[in-house]
């Protein structure tokens, strides 16, 4: 399960069961038509809308901010939970409503609600012009032209090739500093709660030297930190005979080799010293020593990793079809500690109340956290979602006011847990990477250490990108507060 982009650190109850999302931002060049794009949910459908923006800027589009000023309208959708989809909906009326004042306005809803749902939005409910799945996306300005013409926009063919490699994403929302780089598509784990290995098809993975390079242009740019995003990174291979037709003309002896994530990590931490590097999503089946070890190796990645175990108990594991038991997933964490340390971050994705846990079981999730003592976690109770293996397996018989005393619990295991681990950096000195401004202050800035911890300095000589050395002072279960000792120091 894919993270919510959230700017604290402890997500959380009811808000965990809201839907984070983004709009595109304001650009004038000159362009005939504007599009306006909300994303929701995982990062990965962040820097796919990215992708997007590239391809209709090319086809002559500007972006705008607001959707009333916009000829296209794309939801860019996530269908993890109940909620998410409801929401979307919630949306599409509200944009329908301003479509009977400007009938020529296109709606188009794109990734993983488009590809479960499919016609369905565009016959039975009639609330969309376009519907496009996230392998979909070069064939989005024929659709809208389609759409235009009163015809169907549809496309959710599910590709095993597309990778989008050769498209150089539009950086929404950036703050100029941070980047996603997506290095693979897909997955083949099939969880069976879990409804992505059917919304974005079969694992695949991107040309590394495109990668590099990417990584390459956004540091020549002004970027200080790229964040490499898969649904399981620790499965990105490449090789030039599995991907031959991802090689976009590199010369035989630049892909020789095979090239795993411990490889690919290594290759984009060479840009340059002052690149940060972190990534996000691992899979406790295949995390191996080798990333460690080369996590070890450069002081530009970052020491944090996002391991979701989703539940603390192995039955309950082996229902969810998750492939480790509870002591596969503590021995990959004890390597964790034992080659990076314990102040290398964590944290953990968890299902409260999932089909049939009993309370012992839950209370096996409760124990696991004491064990590995997450930094933060994004926490959820069970929603089945249609067509995942849990829907036609199992019966979701645990009572709703079960599944939100279970998450209550876990939520307060890990606001204590969060308070005890960041009460450790106090007295600390820590680098952090600039990259906002405080919401709670103007004179303040937020940046983070290598543990993705969310810092908080004061803004006094300070501007984004600035590398600062800092001592940490107090904090909270969700943030840090430090004081500035030194800026940009020689080692980041």
């Amino acid at each position: 399960m894919d993270q919510l982009i959230k700017d604290i650190d402890i997500i959380s109850g009811e808000e965990a069961q809201a839907v984070d999302y983004k709009t595109t931002p304001e650009e004038n060049t000159g362009k005939t038509k504007k599009i306006y794009i909300e994303s929701y949910g995982c990062q990965m459908n962040f820097s796919d809308s990215e992708i997007v923006a590239s391809i209709m800027k090319e086809n002559g589009y500007d972006t705008t901010a607001d959707f009333q000023q916009a000829d296209v309208v794309f939801l860019n959708t996530c269908s993890i939970r109940e909620k998410a989809e409801q929401t979307v909906r919630n949306r599409l009326n509200h944009f329908n409503a301003v479509k009977k004042t400007k009938p020529d306005m296109t709606i188009g809803v794109l990734g993983c609600m488009a590809e479960r749902l499919k016609d369905k939005l565009l016959e039975e409910e009639k609330i969309v012009d376009v519907v496009v799945g996230p392998d979909a996306y070069r064939d989005l300005p024929n659709l809208v032209n389609a759409a235009e013409d009163g015809r169907k926009g549809v496309n959710t063919f599910l590709s095993r090739e597309e990778t989008y490699a050769d498209i150089a994403p539009v950086r929404l929302n950036s703050n100029g500093v941070t980047a996603f780089i997506s290095i693979m598509r897909g997955c083949d784990n099939m969880c069976s709660f879990c409804v992505v290995p059917f919304t974005r098809g079969r694992e695949r993975s991107r040309d590394p030297h495109s990668i590099v390079a990417e990584a390459r242009d956004l540091f020549e740019r002004g970027y200080r930190e790229v964040t490499l995003l898969g649904q399981n990174v620790d499965s990105y291979k490449w090789s030039p005979e599995e991907n031959n037709k991802a090689r976009l003309n590199k010369k035989e002896e630049e892909v020789s080799q095979v090239v795993n994530f411990a490889n690919l990590l290594e290759m984009v931490a060479q840009v340059n010293p002052l690149l940060r590097v972190r990534f996000s999503t691992s899979h406790p089946k295949d995390i191996t020593d080798e990333v460690l070890y080369t996590m070890k190796k450069y002081d530009n990645i970052c020491k944090y990793i996002h391991l979701p175990v989703q539940s603390g108990n192995s039955r309950v594991l082996e229902l969810m079809n998750r492939t480790y038991d509870r002591e596969w997933y503590l021995d990959r964490v004890k390597a964790i500690r034992e080659i990076l340390g314990d102040e290398c971050g964590i944290s953990s994705d968890m299902i409260a109340g999932f089909c049939t846990e009993t309370e012992e079981e839950h209370k096996d999730t409760l124990t696991l956290m004491d064990i590995v003592k997450y930094d933060f976690s994004y926490m959820f109770y069970y929603s089945e979602r249609p067509g995942t293996l849990a829907a036609k397996k199992y019966t979701d018989d645990i009572p709703l006011d079960v599944k939100k005393r279970r998450l209550n619990e876990i939520i307060e295991k890990q606001t204590q847990l969060s308070l005890e681990r960041n009460k450790l950096d106090i007295g600390k000195e820590q680098i952090i990477l600039i990259e906002g401004t405080s919401k709670k202050s103007e004179f303040e800035l937020k940046g983070r250490n290598s543990a993705n911890k969310v810092v908080i300095v004061p803004s006094e000589g300070l501007k984004l990108g600035d590398y600062v050395k800092v001592k940490i002072k107090d904090c909270t279960a969700a943030t840090l507060f430090g004081e500035v000792i030194e800026i940009n120091p020689a080692v980041a």
